[in-house]
């Protein structure tokens, strides 16, 4: 048996899968497509998350483009975080060009031009579905994990908290936190302190200032009413087609803190609100996280235990979680190891630097007989990539240099106009359009404030009437004692010289 045959075998028989599967192309030998090495992702395998990595201008859009049309077309529901902006052909039928039919006679995969249903969400004031939350919804721990607070001031907002449940405070947005904190060292220090103990203004001006910086990224547009639904992630449309929600992230790229906090927010709600899945056919929903460094690079050790954690137990419930960066070595080891679908597109080496990630890259992957994979890696074309997976059982494919499928839908982004035809369509969009300023912490506190101070200021006259009865009463009195005084002085004057004269 020849090298060729006997690396068709292997990868016929570690890419072979009984159920359904997303095909990405075929594999590569001695930079030779072979057209019946076919590599299949089984889809039951999917919530067992990946990572997709290369170099700028690899073609890692257009692998996630290719992975989310196929999940679509199964009727599994897709989020894409988009940094960049150049995800969004996705809701345009593409068109076959030259370059497109030669690379699909090469891998002998079918090529049908088709647009994807797609719903435009944003986090900030950009035209789409406005994405927002409440504060209570994050609940006092991942709020102070997002926060990077210390134990001391992780206690004081479970404090707060605690004293907004007691009293039915909503807390529904920033200001309403802030007020909370002004409130537990001026106006209402009395009344926490005797109830929950002495809170210190030191430490609350600390958590003061960390708010404010989250405000200054956005954290006020985010923050607030009408709270998103995360079932609205997991819409089908009538041709059984799953939604590709993109959230367009172009104008955060300089606010790593918001983008964290939504993620990690977004990741614990949907771990909370679905319910548990097993070993499903298919995933409920993918994620795929655009520019994944910009998560880790501002992430404080607290909250990458979060997200490790939510990236453990979230696929229990039948959500793949997909990883995007330049390099690897940005996601942590702690969340490497846990990823099961790996996509290595070309990486460069310009400096030592450089070389030596990409050996630290190869040793990520599994050996092969095949392939010196640190040196391919830097001579893979745009639109290949090394690829490894979990095979139905749950053991890792063989390692196979990929000539990835072309994208069926727009390989271009959106214009205005068409942005705007899908935002004027979109129901979520009208759903979730006007922000709600409802009666919460906020208004409640400053009205205790102001009957509070009428209470005092009511207390303060009737004392101030009270002293000047009492004054008055006194000067009536006194003027009796100085009459009485003086007429006994009077009297004791006149019998005084009375005796003098009897005497006489």
């Amino acid at each position: 048996m020849s090298q060729q045959e006997l690396f068709t075998t292997l990868i016929k028989e570690g890419y072979s899968s009984k159920g359904k599967s997303l095909l990405l192309g075929v594999a590569m030998l001695d930079g030779q497509a072979i057209s019946d090495a076919q590599i299949a992702i089984p889809l039951k395998t999917l919530n067992r998350h990946g990572l997709i990595a290369g170099a700028t201008g690899t073609g890692k859009t257009k692998t996630i483009q290719v992975l989310s049309e196929q999940l679509s077309s199964f009727g599994i529901p897709v989020l894409m975080m988009d940094i960049k902006g150049d995800f969004s052909g996705i809701a345009m039928e593409g068109s076959e060009k030259s370059f497109i039919t030669e690379r699909h006679t090469k891998i002998n995969i079918p090529f049908k031009p088709q647009a994807y249903p797609v719903e435009l969400l944003t986090l900030s004031a950009q035209d789409g579905v406005r994405l927002r939350a409440t504060v209570s919804e994050f609940g006092p721990v991942l709020f102070s994990r997002i926060l990077d607070l210390n134990d001391t001031q992780s206690g004081v907002i479970s404090v707060i908290f605690k004293f907004c449940d007691d009293q039915k405070m909503p807390l529904l947005d920033l200001k309403d936190i802030k007020k909370m904190i002004h409130y537990c060292t001026e106006e209402g220090k009395t009344e926490i302190e005797a109830a929950y103990g002495k809170i210190s203004s030191a430490t609350t001006g600390t958590i003061l200032r960390k708010i404010i910086e989250l405000e200054q990224q956005g954290g006020d547009l985010f923050f607030g009413e009408t709270s998103f639904d995360v079932q609205d992630l997991m819409r089908i449309n009538e041709e059984g087609k799953g939604y590709v929600n993109i959230l367009r992230l172009t104008d955060i790229q300089d606010k790593p803190k918001l983008f964290s906090t939504f993620m990690l927010s977004l990741l614990a709600e949907i771990y909370y609100t679905l319910p548990e899945k097993g070993d499903a056919e298919q995933p409920e929903l993918i994620i795929f996280i655009d520019e994944a460094h910009l998560i880790f690079k501002e992430a404080s050790k607290a909250l990458l235990e979060q997200i490790e954690t939510i990236v453990k137990l979230i696929r229990s419930k039948g959500v793949g979680i997909y990883f995007i960066t330049q390099n690897p070595m940005d996601v942590p080891s702690g969340i490497l190891a846990q990823l099961g679908l790996k996509i290595q597109h070309a990486l460069r080496a310009f400096t030592a630097k450089d070389r030596q990630a990409i050996k630290q890259t190869a040793d990520n992957y599994p050996s092969s007989d095949f392939y010196k994979t640190d040196e391919l890696l830097t001579s893979l074309g745009i639109g290949e990539a090394f690829v490894t997976a979990l095979s139905e059982k749950g053991t890792p494919t063989p390692l196979a240099a990929t000539l990835l499928r072309a994208p069926e839908s727009r390989m271009d982004i959106l214009s205005e106009e068409e942005i705007t035809r899908i935002n004027t369509q979109s129901k979520l969009v009208k759903k979730y359009a006007e922000s709600i300023d409802r009666e919460s912490a906020f208004e409640l506190l400053a009205n205790r404030i102001s009957a509070n101070a009428a209470t005092t200021e009511a207390a303060v006259n009737s004392s101030k009437k009270e002293q000047s009865s009492d004054e008055t009463k006194g000067n009536d009195i006194n003027k009796t004692v100085i009459k009485a005084v003086t007429s006994a002085s009077f009297i004791r004057g006149a019998f005084g010289i009375l005796m003098k004269l009897l005497k006489k």
